[in-house]
């Protein structure tokens, strides 16, 4: 952790939110909790969330990149919709500085995004509006994907807008590690609530099956050095080694060289199968 930056990367679930008793997922509760006690330390000005998408903010244009100038959060697990205090002037230079410097992304106003930006708030940071937050969307879920290589790009470019900035800030990254659900294994953009209902509850007990604890332990080694060629080299053949929604550990590069490329300690991996996750918080401390 650099005395002005802390970068926070953990998994997030729905199930994790479904579990209202608190029975599953201990070692990652607690985990997560210790990660929340740094971030409270540290009392960001500004968060900085690179975030994917579950094909519902983003279905007809995907952008492999989008900054949103104002953002608001979907109704969804239990929690009503809500709006995120996005500082619009930052975001917009933040935009104009990716572009200045190669980097091509889309802007977004008034984008409904999902428990991929949400739950990470209410768990690091204790609400939606608890702090200003730049939203920062990575195409992880849509093919094609980004590659590594442009993921880390983009991390970099950030990184020098945020060294000129003023404020205490935390870069989180969200998503990950190993797990496919059902509705990411298929290559569809327009499913149907219902359709996406049905194909989560019929492949559920096949996706307990697909947390690869070993690739997860392997990309978490990687993040601790913080070798770019082996996180690059994990990213890219995620998909295939450990699942659909693996592809969302591109967030984790982005924030990582956001961050300055700073090592990241791992601190709770477990992979909980109710979840159909492999779960974990690594952080720059």
């Amino acid at each position: 952790m650099t005395q002005r930056r802390l970068v926070v990367c953990a998994s997030h679930s729905p199930g994790m939110e479904r579990d209202v008793e608190r029975v599953q997922g201990a070692s990652f509760r607690e985990g997560l909790a210790r990660t929340r006690g740094i971030v409270d330390a540290f009392d960001p000005d500004l968060v900085v969330l690179f975030g994917g998408d579950h094909r519902r903010a983003f279905t007809h244009v995907v952008p492999s990149f989008a900054v949103a100038l104002s953002a608001g959060i979907l109704p969804e697990g239990g929690h009503e919709e809500g709006s995120l205090d996005v500082p619009s002037e930052a975001a917009r230079a933040l935009a104009d500085h990716l572009l200045d410097s190669g980097i091509d992304i889309a802007v977004c106003r008034d984008v409904a995004l999902d428990h991929a930006f949400a739950q990470p708030l209410r768990d690091l940071v204790g609400s939606l509006d608890g702090r200003p937050v730049i939203p920062v969307a990575v195409n992880c879920a849509t093919a094609p994907l980004p590659r590594a290589s442009r993921v880390l790009a983009l991390g970099d470019a950030v990184a020098d807008f945020l060294d000129g900035r003023p404020e205490k800030i935390l870069v989180i990254g969200t998503g990950g590690l190993s797990h496919s659900p059902p509705s990411l294994e298929i290559d569809a953009w327009d499913l149907d609530p219902e359709v996406r209902a049905r194909l989560i509850a019929e492949g559920a007990a096949a996706a307990r099956t697909k947390i690869r604890p070993e690739w997860d332990a392997a990309f978490l080694d990687a993040l601790a050095r913080w070798d770019r060629t082996r996180l690059a080299e994990l990213t890219d053949g995620a998909h295939a080694a450990a699942g659909a929604g693996a592809n969302e550990v591109r967030t984790w590069l982005a924030a990582g060289a956001a961050g300055g490329g700073v090592p990241l300690s791992a601190l709770v991996y477990e992979p909980v199968e109710e979840w159909i996750t492999g779960m974990a918080a690594a952080a720059s401390i």
